[in-house]
Order: C-alpha cells, then structure tokens, then sequence
C-alpha cells in the first residue's frame, strides 16, 4: 500500500482513495472524512471562565437544568452555547447519541453498568455516570458488533 500526503495552501481539498476492494480500514476512513466538519473544538464556559475544549478531551455533552453541559476529562461541567441538535453536526462520528439529552465520546466510555433498576449507565474514564436508554443501547451494541 502507497501513501501520499500532499500539503498545498492554494488548492482544493480533495482526498481520493484507490482500493482492490472495501474493507474495515476504508470503512474507518470514509467515517473520519465524512465527520470532518474543519472543527477542532468548541468554546466552554465556567464561572469567570473561557475555554477552548478540544473534541478529545470532551467525556460528553447533556443537557443539565435545561443547559447544555460538557464534561470533561478531568470531571469539569463547562456550559456551551450551542443547542445538543446543532453541536450533533459538527462533533465527529465518535460522539454517539447514548440519550434523548446526551451525546457520548464512545473513547471516553470506560464500561457499561446495569443499575439496579434495569437500566444501564455509561460510566466514562472522569468517573461520570449517564444514563444509556434502551433505543441508544441497541444502536451502540450494532456499532460495536461492526468492529
């Protein structure tokens, strides 16, 4: 396999890849393509408080007394200004929809915890639990079985 990285200020974007034929790798990279929104992070909000948080250090995003909420690694809540629709188009596709109110870094999930009421909790590296519904969960295991 042949690798080409060409960097070039006045062209046009274009990423083009020549395969014998569809595999997980290609698969991988159609993905990565397709979320790419130009993005890098959003803007975080805490206290007197401004920050940039990169989409890798986000553990998820929920909506917390009617506000939009980002967790991050070290367990931080920074308010966003975004709706959760809008922030959902231009998060990569490693951020997965884990409840009507939340959007999960599917890196970040450490496990899954049933709880005593039946249900089941994304429990994420910060140690911050959210609740996964059973739609979200049955979309997440077919994802994970695509592996």
């Amino acid at each position: 396999m042949k690798y080409k990285l060409i960097i070039d200020k006045n062209a046009d974007e274009e990423i083009i890849a020549i395969v014998h034929a569809p595999s997980s790798l290609t698969q991988q990279i159609e993905d990565l393509v397709s979320s790419y929104s130009g993005a890098e992070g959003i803007m975080g909000y805490r206290d007197d408080e401004m920050r940039k948080l990169e989409f890798s250090q986000i553990e998820c995003i929920t909506i917390i007394d009617r506000k939009v909420i980002a967790v991050d690694t070290d367990g931080n809540h920074y308010s966003l200004k975004d709706r959760l629709r809008d922030l959902e188009d231009i998060l990569p596709s490693y951020f997965i929809r884990i409840n009507k109110s939340t959007l999960a870094n599917e890196h970040r999930i450490q496990r899954f915890d049933a709880v005593f009421s039946g249900g089941i909790d994304a429990v994420f590296r910060c140690g911050y639990r959210e609740y996964v519904s059973r739609r979200c969960f049955a979309e997440i295991k077919r994802r994970f079985d695509r592996v």
